[in-house]
């Protein structure tokens, strides 16, 4: 279900339930693109077009779905179009073409070709742990991230919801793992790693498939490298790359329990249903195992003192094609 997961932790009780959360992201149910829009981000359906529910709640775990759809302009394309007509206009009426001039040319040109150009569609699929206080987002980064995070925000008004900040240093303590071999029993050291030279930050080496406890790779960490990226496997109920920033990457759920979902009479939503029971449940341990080790929730919060939530860009929303863009840069939507 989750391929990716990035965290942010509640400041307090989450206070909506499923019908009020339901309702609030109804007022922003997700639609197409305009003609002349560049984008939109709204709320779909987590079990996908065959239904109109925006919640899924299991365990207590509410499952809801962003998604962003684009028109895919590319700047090539508008630049190549607004030398055209400039070399038009300095050909028929024999005068220089200005840089203001040149901006309007250049709104032109993407107001014609907007309504023409194919879009793009990505859905975000995250969830609420209104027991543990956790929400979960499958994010390959952080801007993906951050802009669910912000129209969630947007959507219910209040969010106080930040990332993870660990008292024990993560790559200290992933390196230590390796150079000492003293990794909690409960995790097991995969095959892949990446490590960074702390005197030179450019250094980095990726590794997959390999022993990470051959002398090769014991080598670098003596001689100062530290751990960015961990390949673990948690009480083989969870296969995962840690991050610095404790976000997991290529989330997989062990055998053991992905043999509980092998009934195929099961239908879409009861499997879905099974899914999320399992995999929130799972999280919800191995969150508590790594706030454990690392301390995540940090020392302000451990000490009982609010941490400031940080400020986030606003989701993005739909976008007039009229908008002056910087002469020095081409505008935000062209790619």
């Amino acid at each position: 279900m989750f391929k990716n997961v990035r965290l942010y932790r509640l400041g307090r009780p989450f206070g909506l339930d499923a019908a009020a959360l339901e309702s609030r992201l109804d007022e922003r149910r997700f639609r197409p693109c305009g003609p002349l829009e560049t984008a939109t981000m709204g709320w779909a359906a987590p079990l996908g077009d065959g239904s109109t529910a925006l919640v899924h709640a299991v365990s207590g775990c509410f499952l809801i779905c962003s998604r962003k759809q684009e028109r895919l302009l590319p700047s090539a394309a508008v630049a190549e179009a607004v030398e055209e007509r400039v070399g038009e206009i300095e050909t028929n009426e024999a005068r220089d073409v200005g840089r203001a001039e040149r901006r309007r040319l250049r709104e032109q040109v993407m107001a014609e070709m907007l309504p023409r150009v194919f879009t793009r569609s990505r859905r975000t699929l995250l969830y609420v742990d209104t027991e543990a206080g956790w929400l979960v987002v499958d994010a390959a980064s952080d801007r993906q991230a951050e802009d669910v995070i912000s129209l969630l925000r947007e959507t219910i008004e209040t969010l106080p919801a930040r990332p993870p900040a660990p008292r024990m240093e993560p790559p200290k303590v992933m390196t230590g793992w390796l150079l000492n071999g003293d990794a909690p029993s409960d995790f097991q050291i995969g095959d892949a790693c990446e490590l960074r030279d702390v005197a030179d930050t450019a250094s980095l080496i990726r590794c997959r498939g390999q022993d990470l406890s051959s002398e090769e790779i014991l080598a670098h960490l003596r001689v100062g490298k530290q751990v960015l990226k961990l390949a673990l496997s948690w009480d083989e109920r969870l296969d995962f790359v840690l991050a610095e920033d404790m976000s997991l990457k290529r989330l997989r759920v062990g055998d053991a329990l992905l043999n509980e979902l092998d009934d195929g009479d099961l239908e879409p939503a009861a499997r879905m249903d099974a899914e999320l029971a399992i995999l929130a449940l799972q999280m919800r341990e191995l969150i508590a195992r790594l706030d454990a080790i690392f301390g995540l929730v940090g020392d302000e919060e451990a000490a009982g003192v609010p941490a400031p939530v940080p400020r986030t860009e606003p989701a993005s929303v739909p976008t007039p094609a009229k908008v002056t863009p910087s002469p020095a840069e081409p505008p935000p939507w062209v790619e």
